[in-house]
């Protein structure tokens, strides 16, 4: 029997009446012949209001404590889900992440997930029973339950799909798919048909909200299709695949801004092998997520080094890098936390030309200053003035035609 995993967010599960339309497109595709599990997200505001009773009894809570209350919410929406269903005739059975032996390591609130037992779930779709299983959550080897962090939900879902080799792995959202960019802010984007994990996984990192990186990128290791759709339609969605040759014809696919940003710069480090990394060390112990790094030589004896953040973790940087700059000897720290970053995306750029040209060319048409230029094989990107950003994204989104669809834009 050919299975497909579909997986509902909070949204989409909010109350009777949207659980009761998710089940009914989980019957629509039995009915078409697949066996069916589903992943199911806490409802609504489930998980910040669980957060909030939380804090409110203790305001740095033990994380081990905060996955065991957390993690109820995802239970309620698999037992209310197999209710609906049985409701309307269809035999159904739900499990927590420990029911499955999905086995992670013991990161409280941020566990990877290192194994799933697939046994139980196929043994109760041969059976005949539509499966539900909670996302978000599994259990470390000591029975512990743990959570997955942000975007848990869709990890599951594609890891489900990977463990019992799934057709493919249908994410139910509230948006139509994936678009060119942000349509919040540029209201022309244009959904795209499909893209390419490296594609996604880039735009992801880059702060493209409708995938989790971690979810692409195990559909990456695992080849698992992955089919971005709305809960609320039938329309065809965006499919999360492996990069085809006719992919590079397009240069540009799509663009990303990311606001709230800060940078950090240190001046005048001593150019000597280690101190980049003693620096970096330092920012990981301090638990920082870096972006974009540039190291610039200005002298034999000295360099500068410098990085991106989120503005989240502005605090934790600075005290970060003040314990280490004696210890480099760095002459001086400047701070920007009013910076954002916009990029470009797309494996065409492998093949084609003349791409930061147009980029450049774009932002100077448009004003914008650009404070700093990193790329990879498949990405550029330039950290712009904050409240420029939006003028930012829709110059580039218009050079790169990406108001058009993929069969139209203009190559290079």
């Amino acid at each position: 029997m050919a299975i497909i995993v579909q997986k509902f967010g909070g949204t989409s599960l909010a109350n009777a009446q949207k659980i009761r339309s998710a089940a009914k497109r989980v019957i629509k595709t039995v009915e078409n012949g697949y066996g069916v599990v589903v992943v199911a997200s806490a409802r609504g505001k489930q998980t910040d209001r669980l957060i909030a009773d939380a804090l409110e009894l203790n305001p740095n809570p033990p994380k081990r404590e905060m996955d065991q209350l957390i993690s109820t919410g995802e239970q309620q929406s698999v037992s209310l889900f197999a209710m609906a269903l049985d409701a309307m005739g269809y035999d159904a059975i739900s499990f927590t992440g420990g029911q499955i032996r999905m086995i992670t390591d013991g990161a409280f609130t941020r566990a990877q997930i290192k194994s799933i037992d697939a046994k139980r779930i196929h043994s109760q779709l041969e059976s005949g029973k539509i499966v539900i299983v909670a996302g978000f959550q599994g259990i470390d080897e000591q029975e512990n339950i743990t959570t997955l962090g942000r975007g848990g939900s869709d990890t599951t879902a594609v890891a489900l799909a990977a463990a019992l080799e799934a057709e493919q792995c249908e994410i139910y959202t509230d948006v139509d798919g994936i678009y060119t960019t942000d349509p919040r802010i540029f209201e022309d984007a244009v959904k795209m048909d499909q893209i390419c994990y490296d594609e996604m996984l880039e735009m992801a990192s880059l702060g493209a909200s409708v995938m989790h990186i971690r979810a692409v990128g195990f559909g990456k290791r695992y080849n698992v299709k992955i089919h971005v759709r709305n809960s609320a339609n039938e329309n065809v969605g965006t499919i999360i695949t492996s990069e085809e040759s006719e992919m590079e014809g397009v240069v540009v696919t799509g663009a990303t801004v990311q606001k709230d940003m800060a940078k950090i710069g240190l001046v005048g480090v001593d150019n000597v092998p280690g101190n980049a990394a003693k620096v970096f060390a330092h920012l990981a112990k301090a638990k920082v997520v870096v972006n974009d790094i540039i190291q610039t030589e200005i002298s034999d004896e000295k360099a500068n080094l410098s990085f991106m953040i989120g503005i989240s973790d502005l605090d934790a940087a600075k005290q970060a890098v003040d314990e280490i700059r004696g210890e480099v000897n760095c002459e001086g720290v400047f701070i920007r936390d009013d910076i954002a970053e916009v990029s470009v995306v797309g494996v065409g750029m492998r093949t084609h030309y003349g791409v930061a040209e147009k980029m450049f060319g774009a932002l100077a048409q448009a004003r914008v200053n650009i404070d700093s230029i990193t790329t990879s094989e498949i990405r550029i990107s330039c950290a712009v003035d904050e409240d420029q950003a939006t003028d930012a994204l829709k110059a580039v989104c218009l050079a790169f035609d990406l108001d058009k669809p993929a069969q139209e834009r203009t190559k290079g």
